[in-house]
């Protein structure tokens, strides 16, 4: 556990979300160029620096490009162990590339092509992945099935509240235009169900770029993806997808609120920064030293930089 350094306690849960592997069997290149594989590999040990670590890895969906049983293989033999050594559960999420035979088959050992909706508890936190695929198609729906049974579900609360994770989040699109024709579709249906509820949080994928808004009062985050990404301003195209600015977010939860971090896949060259044994000197000193020496704009740790790091 982390001394308190500032006027926050620490979260009481700590969510890796990521989306859209879009791995491929065999080491096939994504539009022959990107190795989707090598960006979940990135993402993985990436996770491994973030302190403390996560409890839950929450992958909001399009595991595998073309739902082939070798792609669904590998994704666990990747995030399995990795996430065993974190301490963590895996949350898996439908995506309009994944089937869900092979699917539910490849990742749960099940024979099954219904909706692949699923409840985890997370240490009290609830963690609900809904499936909101849509058989032969890429835009997004739920049947009324799904929303009875979501319903029911959250006619329950959970101890520290609901998070929900899909792929197609229930947003607006004004930098992706070319997304609204493969949205989720009926989004106020779902509005009715999670409205006054204990959902905190609803995370989804689809659109290859980190994104935020609200929907019936819940905050919602969007992930970007570990494989290609979608180009937010492109110069004369409709869509462009692109091999750099991969990502996946970090979610800290409070007692009062979730904070949402973006972590880039890619590590930029460090031009400042200070040496991890320096964590233990600041802890080491009374509150009114560190902010004497960490705050005060003259002090030297603030003007000469490294070499006068605080000493308890």
């Amino acid at each position: 556990m982390h001394l308190q350094l500032g006027q926050h306690a620490p979260p009481t849960h700590v969510i890796a979300h990521l989306s859209d592997p879009h791995l491929l069997a065999g080491g096939v290149l994504q539009y022959g160029v990107v190795d989707p594989e090598a960006g979940l590999v990135l993402a993985l040990e990436r996770l491994t620096h973030v302190d403390p670590p996560p409890q839950v890895l929450v992958f909001t969906g399009d595991l595998a490009d073309k739902a082939e049983p070798a792609a669904y293989a590998r994704l666990r033999e990747l995030v399995e162990p990795a996430a065993e050594a974190m301490g963590a559960q895996v949350v898996w999420v439908m995506g309009n590339h994944d089937e869900r035979a092979e699917y539910a088959e490849g990742l749960f050992g099940e024979a099954s092509d219904a909706p692949q909706d699923r409840v985890y508890d997370v240490d009290g936190l609830r963690v609900i992945a809904l499936d909101t695929s849509v058989p032969g198609y890429h835009h997004g729906e739920l049947e009324d099935s799904q929303l009875t049974w979501l319903r029911d579900v959250l006619a329950t609360p959970a101890e520290h509240g609901t998070v929900i994770a899909m792929h197609h989040p229930p947003i607006p699109l004004p930098m992706l235009r070319a997304a609204e024709i493969i949205e989720l579709m009926e989004q106020d249906r779902l509005a009715e169900v999670v409205r006054d509820t204990d959902v905190r949080s609803i995370v989804g994928g689809h659109f290859h770029f980190s994104t935020y808004s609200q929907f019936a009062g819940v905050p919602v985050s969007v992930a970007s993806a570990s494989c290609y990404t979608s180009d937010p301003a492109p110069v004369e195209r409709f869509v462009s997808g692109v091999d750099g600015h991969q990502a996946f977010t970090m979610m800290h939860v409070y007692a009062d609120r979730i904070v949402h971090t973006i972590v880039p896949l890619a590590q930029a060259p460090e031009i400042q920064g200070y040496p991890s044994d320096v964590v233990a000197q600041v802890e080491a000193l009374s509150p009114e030293e560190r902010r004497e020496i960490l705050s005060r704009k003259d002090s030297p740790f603030n003007i000469d930089g490294e070499s006068h790091a605080p000493r308890a």
